[in-house]
């Protein structure tokens, strides 16, 4: 089973916040989580996870249909 953000702010609800504020919870914690990565900076939340952007070189495209490579 695959945990969305609407059923996230569900749990959050029922410890005794309205959805309206259980989803502004979610919404600033992903927004905090998503600017500190795009300022480059990791983010740990201990004894959950680390959160880390990782340079990838770029893959080679190729249509699967005929086999040819994309440019």
């Amino acid at each position: 089973m695959t945990l969305t953000k609407d059923r996230l702010i569900e749990s959050i609800a029922r410890i005794g916040t309205t959805k309206e504020e259980a989803a502004q919870v979610v919404e600033t914690m992903l927004e905090t989580i998503k600017s500190t990565l795009e300022n480059g900076e990791d983010v740990l939340i201990s004894g959950f996870g680390k959160f880390s952007i990782k340079e990838k070189k770029p893959r080679r495209g190729r249509n699967p249909r005929t086999g040819h490579d994309l440019a």
